[in-house]
């Protein structure tokens, strides 16, 4: 069995109906998961024998503005086994952006869910540590929203002196 279908059937036997939607474009599968199931996805693919996808290569978002679940997160998790990189996806609400963290299957991942915090605004519950990477802690923008504005919002931030 090819690894692609492997990986399909493994998660819709273990997950079922969680299992919402499954692409393969490019010869890139995407897998999306129902958001109440992330962690207990994470946790499958990284400890099952015949996947061990041990490492969390990154953590973004989508912000899609006018649909009603408004954010895709994505995770790109990759298994040193199979030499193989899967994308899994999951929308999420926009009020509030929230999403149990998958830090605590991998650690790699803490990072990545606090810069999606820092420009989506997505709260990642249970996260060790989630606070602002590049903006300014009590800044109340997300730079990649749609909504934020193009020129950004003047007198925000200060910008640097001129030399």
């Amino acid at each position: 069995m090819e690894l692609k279908e492997l990986i399909v059937e493994k998660l819709k036997k273990n997950f079922g109906e969680s299992v919402e939607e499954v692409t393969d474009f490019r010869d890139d599968l995407s897998i999306t998961v129902s958001t109440n199931k992330i962690v207990d996805v994470a946790k499958f693919l990284k400890e099952d024998d015949d996947l061990l996808f041990v490492m969390c290569k990154d953590v973004t978002a989508i912000d899609w503005a006018k649909r009603k679940k408004r954010f895709t997160v994505v995770y790109h998790v990759y298994s040193f086994k199979n030499n193989y990189t899967l994308r899994i996806k999951t929308n999420i609400d926009e009020n509030p952006p929230k999403l149990d963290s998958v830090s605590s299957i991998w650690l790699s991942a803490n990072w990545y869910e606090r810069e999606t915090y820092d420009m989506y605004g997505i709260i990642f519950t249970n996260h060790p540590d989630l606070r602002r990477t590049y903006m300014p802690e009590g800044f109340q923008y997300h730079p990649l929203r749609k909504d934020f504005p193009v020129l950004g919002i003047p007198g925000s931030l200060p910008l640097p002196e001129k030399i």
